[in-house]
């Protein structure tokens, strides 16, 4: 049986149901009562007229109720004003004309969502983990979702990270001077101007993304730590599966998880996911890579749940898991509006959960100084892949052999496979090399045979097994 580690759960008021969805209009129940046909006449203008103020004082207090939650929804979110301070930086594509999903205003755009985590010590989140001066971005990656919405993938950029650092607007109007070899979350630190403007904070390090990596940022959210806690109560923990004890070290001493499954709740979460030193699943190496595997470990752990539990149709738990998430971070215009975000989470409900791709960044440590890397030129293609929306390898979409209601177009005039055209020797069945998992996979290995067994998927830190 999995263990629960101090698990808390909240509740909240189920949104009201659609008006009208169970109402009948009074015909078919007459003809299950057996009344004659006239008796049904004679009642028609009575049944309608009831139904009619029936469905208008639902539909009243269903008004009603809908702006009220969403006022709710509202009030919890800080709208992010940091795109106005951005400097420079790629501009996205013009989407092509077409009417906007009014379920998801974001329909058919790729979107690059820039989170970043902080540790600014605020007096709520002070509680957690002490008091510290300044405000300092402590965990960002970049999560792109595919224009289909049929991927995302997510790559986590090192605190670490030596990099050469833009000019940036600061909260008095002035410009900051460039940097060269600084550490990449310097760019949080030096936004705030000294007077922990948020904003500006997001808007340098928005600015410093765009610019090493060519990417444009199309959304951006600031999770506080507490966001952390809340998320993971409102879905009654998170399920993860440890294959050894995980222990804390000094700066995270209340952290102790035993192995096995565990069903761990959000103070235990916040704990596992800043923790930099301990014991177990690489705290005793003391890097910041390792923590962050720890953390896709965890991020990929909820998305399944979410997925598997489809928290996205449960109305009630949606709601306590999306309002626990606006009440704890900082977002752009866009994402702060709860339709809009819903309408976007709606729209990934079937995605899945392995194409869900978590990519490391690839670096080398810094010869230039200690414990410090540096990006590969590796990094690149997966800046490029990002912004032209291209799936990681392994996650191209293929078509069947044979199958004509899937037939790519190339314009080579090369024949379709199983076409009386086709070469004799054209290997049916090809490998697409998918099915890795969570990591980016190249498909090697594949010996072509027919009966060959899938890839084994590579799981990261913490994620249960499938099926398990």
């Amino acid at each position: 049986m999995p263990t629960t580690v101090d698990v808390t759960s909240s509740s909240a008021p189920e949104p009201p149901r659609r008006p009208g969805a169970t109402h009948q209009d009074g015909h078919p129940q007459d003809e299950e009562r057996g009344l004659p046909r006239h008796a049904r006449g004679q009642r028609t203008h009575h049944v309608a007229r009831a139904i009619g103020l029936v469905a208008t004082g639902a539909l009243a207090f269903t008004g009603v109720a809908a702006a009220a939650v969403y006022v709710d929804l509202k009030s919890q979110i800080e709208v992010s004003d940091a795109s106005s301070y951005v400097v420079g930086g790629p501009v996205a594509a013009a989407p092509a004309e077409k009417p906007k999903d009014p379920d998801d205003p974001f329909a058919g755009d790729a979107l690059n969502i820039l989170v970043m985590g902080t540790d600014y010590r605020d007096e709520e989140n002070a509680k957690i983990a002490g008091h510290e001066e300044g405000m300092r971005s402590d965990t960002t990656f970049i999560v792109h979702v595919s224009g289909d919405r049929t991927r995302m993938e997510v790559v986590s950029i090192p605190r670490d990270s030596l990099v050469d650092l833009p000019s940036c607007t600061l909260p008095d109007g002035s410009m900051s001077a460039p940097r060269y070899g600084e550490m990449f979350n310097a760019a949080f630190e030096i936004g705030s101007g000294g007077v922990d403007d948020l904003d500006h904070a997001a808007a340098c390090t928005i600015t410093a993304v765009q610019d090493l990596t060519g990417i444009p940022i199309t959304n951006h959210v600031v999770v506080k730590m507490t966001g952390v806690i809340g998320v993971v109560d409102a879905l009654d923990g998170v399920r993860m599966c440890f294959a050894e004890d995980v222990v804390g070290g000094p700066h995270s001493p209340g952290l102790s998880i035993p192995a096995g499954e565990r069903t761990i709740d959000g103070d235990t979460a916040i704990d596992y996911v800043r923790a930099r030193d301990g014991h177990g699943l690489g705290l005793e190496v003391g890097s910041d890579l390792t923590r962050i595997e720890r953390q896709q470990g965890f991020i990929d752990s909820m998305v399944r749940q979410v997925l598997a539990k489809n928290v996205i149709t449960n109305s009630p738990q949606l709601y306590r898991t999306i309002k626990a998430a606006l009440s704890s971070v900082s977002a752009d215009e866009s994402l702060a509006d709860p339709a809009a975000l819903a309408g976007l989470a709606y729209s990934l409900r079937g995605i899945d959960p392995a194409e869900v791709v978590f990519t490391e960044l690839p670096v080398v440590d810094s010869p230039r100084e200690q414990y410090r890397v540096e990006w590969t030129s590796a990094a690149d293609e997966i800046w490029a892949r990002l912004a032209a929306d291209e799936p990681p390898p392994g996650h191209e979409e293929t078509t069947e052999p044979g199958d004509d209601a899937s037939e790519l177009v190339t314009g080579d005039e090369t024949p379709s496979p199983g076409s009386d055209d086709a070469p004799a020797d054209d290997a049916a069945g090809a490998d697409d090399g998918a099915g890795s998992g969570d990591k980016a996979s190249d498909g090697a290995g594949d010996d072509g045979s027919d009966d060959a067994a899938p890839p084994e998927e590579e799981l990261l830190p913490g994620v249960c097994p499938p099926g398990s």
